[in-house]
């Protein structure tokens, strides 16, 4: 049998999320843009109208702050017509937040043909990105292990000329933005730019270096997009190897959701990665055709995101069910990530609506154990709520002594449960 993705909820949720990005000071003109001493620069502008965006592909409606963002851009970039500051080093999060800007305003440019978004674009590209050319093989890989970083990274030393971050490897998030501008410019030196980023993060032990999943997924999906731009195979080889390696290689848990960073069951999931990992592992099937990238797709929406939004329409972080960790139990571990994942949970829902025939799962009609201890219908993965989360889920079946129930979906609980009830993943 199988499941389709419900309509009904997939407009609930998109509403919600509509709502928080339109309606809250902190994504509104007064609020979207962050201070100049921020240290991820672009990065929430890039984020914000990327959502602003994606929820005009959905329902043609524009919240006010898109446009307005765009017209109060120029007081926010310095000299070169980016933001942050210039310097004689290679900035990691400075180039992760502008990959987001980049993705904005490429969508921007693509949906209404502004000269606007174009003519930044480029600027970003030639003053910031362009010039790092060549220097990718001095990223510094050879690290001590050390657990640091919190949900949002802070920027670390100086190695090898880059000023490094605790999200590790985030400048090759950038990966994702630039294959943006090469579909638009069909720069020939955009695309040498990002050939060298790909096979300097193909080859770079992202396991051992506890590279952070988020970065290497959406790293990932601009590999897809070259692919689709050129057909090389080189870039869906890349992507299928980095998929492989996340969800074979610790970069996942039991419940579909993503590890912070590899190596770190100690951390949390991110529903940034989430996005990532349901929008990769779809495209891959649009170009292979293989079942597999499809089944984990619908895997990933049924139950990875099932707890990742929240009652506000946003979207927040859970504590890891996975190999290594302390918990069994899935619970909220911080209620919401505002300045990253509610406006990125928008492409993410963007997606699902267009993929929404392809995203359903497949069910037995009966909750069995399957190995590794876990129980599933099929596709869709069982747990036993405590602490209040019982009253909100969908039915519950008695399995082997367990009272069982569909992962809680938490936009429809309210926060005080979200922050206390628990739901207990059973695995050996």
């Amino acid at each position: 049998m199988n499941k389709p993705l419900d309509k009904r909820e997939l407009k609930q949720r998109t509403d919600l999320n509509y709502r928080r990005l339109a309606e809250d000071e902190y994504y509104r003109i007064g609020g979207v843009f962050s201070p100049a001493e921020y240290d991820w620069p672009g990065d929430k502008e890039g984020r914000a109208l990327l959502a602003f965006v994606s929820h005009y592909k959905i329902s043609g409606k524009k919240i006010p702050c898109m446009q307005q963002m765009l017209s109060e851009m120029e007081k926010h970039l310095n000299e070169k017509r980016y933001m942050g500051e210039t310097a004689d080093v290679i900035l990691e999060q400075q180039l992760s937040g502008h990959s987001w800007l980049l993705r904005g305003l490429c969508e921007h440019h693509e949906q209404f043909g502004d000269a606007y978004s174009l003519s930044l674009l480029k600027d970003v590209t030639e003053n910031l990105f362009l010039p790092t050319a060549g220097r990718y093989r001095d990223y510094p890989v050879e690290r001590a292990a050390a657990d640091r970083g919190g949900v949002s990274g802070t920027e670390l030393g100086v190695v090898n000329g880059w000023r490094l971050s605790t999200d590790i490897g985030c400048a090759f998030m950038s990966i994702d933005g630039l294959s943006h501008v090469y579909r638009i410019t069909e720069d020939w030196r955009v695309k040498e730019l990002v050939d060298e980023m790909i096979d300097v993060y193909l080859a770079i032990d992202k396991v051992s270096l506890r590279a952070q999943t988020h970065c290497t997924l959406t790293a990932a999906r601009g590999m897809m997009r070259m692919y689709g731009e050129t057909m090389d195979e080189k870039y869906l080889s890349g992507a299928k190897n980095i998929w492989a390696l996340y969800v074979n290689g610790g970069g996942m848990t039991r419940t579909f959701q993503n590890l912070n960073w590899w190596g770190r069951p100690d951390s949390w999931t991110e529903p940034c990665a989430i996005v990532d990992s349901m929008m990769l592992s779809l495209e891959l099937y649009k170009a292979t055709e293989d079942a597999k990238y499809r089944t984990l797709a619908a895997r990933v929406f049924h139950n990875g995101l099932a707890t990742a939004q929240r009652d506000n329409g946003g979207a927040g972080t859970d504590t890891l069910v996975c190999e290594g960790s302390k918990w069994k139990e899935l619970k909220a571990q911080m209620y919401e990530a505002p300045f990253c994942c509610s406006m990125r949970l928008a492409e993410g829902l963007w997606y699902a609506n267009e993929n929404r025939e392809l995203l359903y799962a497949e069910t037995e009609g009966r909750v069995t154990l399957k190995e590794g201890g876990i129980y599933t219908d099929g596709d869709i993965l069982y747990a036993e709520p405590m602490g209040g989360v019982e009253k909100f889920a969908d039915g519950f079946t008695e399995v082997d002594g367990h009272s069982l129930a569909p992962v809680v979906k938490y936009y429809r609980v309210p926060k005080e449960i979200i922050m206390t009830g628990s739901q207990r993943i059973l695995f050996d």
